[in-house]
């Protein structure tokens, strides 16, 4: 069994709790039954592999232990808050999560970024993380951040990557990670270690579950078979919908045309859904209707204790278009009656208005400031260098940016 492991951090508890699916046992879950529950953890995933560890652990009146891992890498978006509304949810219905903020994970992913930068991201991404939930009304008593480093170094944790490394082939290993680890020509071994460490923090988290997107499917595959070769058991698996673009396809923090930043400004938010990429009557990978579906709808429901997402028809005298499910949103944009030029101020009305609380506890606090620097700090401004052009006049003075210098004459 894996080591206990220190809090990194635990969060206050925020406010009361709503729900988004807005049943009456969200905040009555002491007397929901085991069924209910279940319910609740597996609403809107894409997929749960082995479903019936986590209906055991219910029936048995336990609470199912989960975590979600995120490699301290680039800067956190708007992406993250679709596993915020899961995480959400699992809290609802009486999980116990852990955030697991992947320090080493993101150093060995092909090197996206030195140790020491790491290392103040994991700072970065707790601020985000616990701003984040609270933007959506969680209640975060019952969840923890363990930064991966605290344990990862231990003997115990080494001396099964060494178990687990000669039980595993090359080959296995690169596929494991295909989806989630860089891939290059030529490529680190460390890229063959990210999926082994990530397969054995779910036994030194002592989790019954690991939650994730379908990007990590192999991964996940993989640590069901692996677990066992070194006396550890399986555990479930859950599986959230990949979040497209705002160019379609994966949502990607590289991509800067592709995602928004948590601390973008509220016109470049709208500038950059104004860019989005939303053809007429076309649902399949629309990244602003996805950000409906996965983060705004689910949010207002957190928010509000009812869902609601409203599309503004002022400008053209009609009454506003009111949602509270996105298969009715759908059926409107395939049938023109909502079209992207509606869509895309309404969408960018409601991010920034749940992005407000989250920029304003950001300037609210000089140390989140400071962190951010560290994690993330500018390019350094390249110097212009102004070339001495000399003088037509030999003997004569020469000035460069405002300093004369005198024209020496070389003796050979």
């Amino acid at each position: 069994k894996g080591q206990k492991l220190p809090f990194l951090s635990r969060t206050a508890l925020s406010s009361p709790f709503n729900c988004p699916l807005q049943l009456h046992f969200y905040n009555t879950m002491a007397d929901a039954s085991a069924k209910e529950k279940f319910d609740v953890i597996r609403e809107n995933l894409a997929e749960v592999l082995n479903p019936e560890i986590i209906e055991n652990i219910l029936a048995e009146g336990r609470h199912p232990k989960i975590y979600w891992g995120t490699a301290t890498t680039g800067r956190p978006h708007c992406g993250y808050f679709v596993p915020a509304i899961k995480i959400a949810q699992f809290l609802a219905a009486g999980c116990d999560v852990t955030i697991l903020l992947a320090d080493i994970h993101g150093f060995l992913d092909n090197l996206k970024a030195p140790i020491e930068l790491v290392e103040q991201r994991v700072h970065f991404y707790r601020y985000v993380i616990t701003a984040m939930l609270e933007a959506v009304g969680v209640s975060t008593e019952k969840l923890r951040f363990v930064q991966g480093s605290s344990y990862q170094k231990s003997p115990d944790y080494i001396m099964d990557i060494y178990k687990l490394s000669s039980l595993v082939s090359e080959h296995d290993a690169k596929r494991a990670g295909a989806e989630v680890v860089k891939q290059t020509a030529n490529a680190p071994m460390s890229g063959l270690l990210y999926p082994v460490l990530q397969v054995l923090d779910e036994q030194y988290l002592d989790v019954d579950a690991q939650f994730g997107g379908l990007d990590q499917r192999k991964l996940f595959t993989a640590a069901k078979e692996w677990l066992p070769k070194i006396g550890y058991k399986q555990r479930a698996h859950l599986l959230n919908p990949m979040v497209p673009g705002l160019q379609g396809g994966k949502m990607s923090s590289s991509d800067q045309d592709s995602k928004i930043d948590l601390l973008d400004a509220p016109e470049v938010v709208s500038k950059k859904i104004k860019k989005a990429v939303a053809a007429p009557q076309v649902v399949a990978e629309n990244g602003v209707l996805a950000f409906v579906e996965f983060v705004l709808l689910p949010a207002s429901g957190l928010k509000n204790g009812k869902r609601s997402f409203t599309v503004d028809r002022e400008r053209d005298g009609l009454e506003p278009l009111v949602y509270e499910n996105i298969a009715q949103m759908q059926e409107d944009y395939r049938n023109d009656v909502l079209n992207p030029q509606l869509l895309k101020p309404a969408v960018a009305k409601g991010l920034n208005e749940l992005l407000a609380p989250m920029q304003a506890a950001y300037q609210a606090s000089k140390d989140w400031q400071e962190v951010a620097l560290k994690a993330y700090p500018p390019p350094a401004k390249k110097e212009k260098k102004v070339k001495n052009k000399g003088t037509r006049h030999p003997g004569h003075v020469a000035e460069v940016d405002g300093v004369a210098e005198k024209v020496k004459e070389l003796n050979v």
